[in-house]
C-alpha cells in the first residue's frame, strides 16, 4: 500500500509502497521486488529506512521464541519492540547488555545500527551481544549469521542492506533491582566534562549533557550522569517495597509547535535553564531504569516540538588522539553559527569492534539536534569538514543529510567489507543518496 512516511527527525519524506507480513510465507512474498529495505520502529531519524518501490515493515512479526532463565540466552523475532522486552524481563531480573537511548525501536533496527548506549567504554555496541542473526536476502532464503561470519560483520550496522534480519539471538545481563544509583557531576567547562567522563570509567554508564552555546570560562559546561544497576542495599524504604518499578507514563505532544519559537535565543535559554537544575540536583542518588535509560521516551512525539519542517541530529564520533581539539572546533563552529542547539549529549566510546559499518570508535561521541533549515544544512556541512580533518565519522541511524565523500572518509574499509557482501536489491533512500 502507498503511504507518506518518514523517520524520526520527520525530514524528508516519501511515498513508498510499505507492506506488512505478519510470517515467513508473508515474508517471502514482500521480498518478491526489483528494490526494497525493511523497517522496524521507523526510530531511524532520516531516510534508512525509505524505499519507494518497497519498504518491508516488520512491525507484526515480533514474537518471544526462546528464553533460558539461567543463562539469560534469548531469541526473538526481529520486529520484536525493546519497549515490551523491558515489559517482559525487567520484572525478572533481566536487562539488555546494550540499549539505545529510546526503548521504541525494534530488535532489528538495534542490529540494523548496531547500536550503543551510555556503557559502550565497558560493553561496547549490540553486535557484540548476539549469539546469532537470521538474515533473509531477495530470494526468500534464510541464512543464519554467527559472528565470525562475512555477513554477520556486514549486517551489524550495514542498515539493512544485506538482508532483512528476521531473528535474533542474544544474551540478556541478570540485574537484582530495576533500580540505578546514579552519580550528577557538574562539569564547568569541555575540559571538566571530559575528565569526569574518564575519571567515571569505573561505573558501568556515563554520559553527559553538554551546552554547546556557552562561551569564555563556561565553554563546553555540562552535567555528566554516572550511572550503574543498584543493589538491593542501596534502595530506600520505598524504593524496596517496588524493586522493580515498571515504565513511566506518557504524556503526548498532540501538535506541532510553531517554527519561531525554535531559535538561538531560545535554546540558549533552554540550556541555561537545564544547568542550573543540574547544579541543584549535584550528588548522588538512586532513580528508576526508565527516567535514566530513556528520558525522552516520557513524552510521546517529542519530535513535534520541532515543528512541521522536522529535525537533524549531528551525531559524530571522533578519535581518542585529536578528540579534545575536534571537539572544540565543532563546539566552537556551532557558537558563532547561529544555529540553536537544544539536546547535546556527549559520550566516551570505548574501542570499535568488527561490524563493518559499525559507528563507534574508540574517543568520544557528540549528538546534537537542530531545528531544520537552510542555515542549519550549511551549518552540518561546516562541522562535517572538522569532523574529517579530525578523523571521524557521523552515525547513519542519525543522519538525514550527509553526502557521499563523508561516507567514503568515515567508512572506507568498512564499505569495501559490506560490498563483497551486500545484496544489492536492498537499498534505501539513504544508500542512494550516498552512492553505496
Amino acid at each position: 500500500m502507498k503511504q507518506e512516511i518518514w523517520g524520526w527527525g520527520r525530514a524528508p519524506r516519501a511515498l513508498c509502497d510499505v507492506v506488512t507480513p505478519r510470517d515467513k510465507a508473508e515474508l517471502i512474498a514482500a521480498v518478491a521486488a526489483e528494490k526494497l529495505i525493511p523497517r522496524g520502529a521507523g526510530r531511524a531519524y532520516g531516510d534508512a529506512a525509505l524505499q519507494p518501490e518497497r519498504t518491508v515493515s516488520m512491525r507484526h512479526m515480533n514474537h518471544l521464541l526462546a528464553f533460558d532463565e539461567q543463562t539469560g540466552a534469548l531469541e526473538a523475532e526481529a520486529g520484536l519492540m525493546l519497549a515490551d522486552l523491558l515489559e517482559v524481563f525487567v520484572p525478572r531480573g533481566w536487562f539488555p547488555p546494550v540499549t539505545p537511548g529510546s526503548k521504541f525501536v525494534t530488535l532489528g533496527g538495534m542490529v540494523a545500527a548496531d547500536v550503543h548506549g551510555k556503557n559502550h567504554h565497558h560493553a561496547g555496541s549490540f553486535g557484540q551481544h548476539l549469539a546469532w542473526i537470521e538474515v533473509m536476502g531477495a530470494d526468500g532464503k534464510t541464512r543464519i549469521a554467527k559472528p565470525n561470519s562475512q555477513l554477520f560483520k556486514a549486517t551489524v550496522g550495514g542498515m539493512g542492506l544485506t538482508g532483512i534480519v528476521t531473528r535474533v539471538a542474544l544474551k540478556l545481563r541478570k540485574i537484582e533491582t530495576g533500580w540505578i544509583r546514579q552519580e550528577s557531576v557538574v562539569a564547568r567547562n569541555l575540559g571538566e566534562a571530559m575528565d569526569a567522563l574518564e575519571d567515571g570509567e569505573s561505573w558501568d554508564y556515563s554520559v553527559a549533557w553538554i551546552d554547546c552555546l556557552a562561551s569564555g570560562d563556561s565553554f563546553g559546561r555540562s552535567i555528566v550522569y554516572l550511572g550503574e544497576h543498584a543493589g538491593t542495599e542501596h534502595l530506600d524504604h520505598k524504593q524496596s517495597a517496588t524493586p522493580f518499578p515498571g515504565a513511566r507514563k506518557m504524556r503526548s505532544i498532540p501538535f506541532d509547535a510553531p517554527n519561531f519559537l525554535l531559535n538561538r535565543m531560545t535554546a540558549r535559554l533552554f540550556n541555561a535553564v537545564y544547568y542550573r537544575a543540574g547544579v541543584r540536583g549535584e550528588g548522588e542518588r538512586v532513580i528508576d531504569w526508565d527516567t535514566y535509560f530513556y528520558p525522552l521516551d516520557a513524552v510521546g512525539g517529542w519530535n513535534r516540538l520541532y515543528g512541521k519542517r522536522g529535525f537533524a541530529q549531528y551525531q559524530c564520533a571522533i578519535p581518542l588522539e585529536t578528540a579534545e581539539p575536534g571537539l572544540r572546533q565543532v563546539i566552537g563552529e556551532i557558537g558563532q553559527g547561529g544555529e540553536g542547539a537544544f539536546l547535546g549529549v556527549l559520550k566516551r566510546f570505548g574501542p570499535g569492534r568488527g561490524a563493518a559499518l559499525s559507528f563507534p570508535i574508540e574517543g568520544y561521541t557528540l549528538a546534537l539536534d537542530f531545528p531544520m533549515s537552510p542555515k542549519a544544512l550549511d551549518l552540518m556541512d561546516r562541522l562535517d569538514q572538522i569532523v574529517e580533518t579530525h578523523g571521524g565519522r557521523l552515525y547513519l541511524a542519525k543522519d538525514n543529510r550527509m553526502r557521499a565523500k563523508m561516507m567514503t572518509s568515515g567508512y572506507g574499509k568498512g564499505l569495501a567489507q559490506l560490498a563483497k557482501t551486500r545484496d544489492t536489491a536492498f537499498a534505501s533512500l539513504q544508500s542512494e543518496r550516498l552512492e553505496l
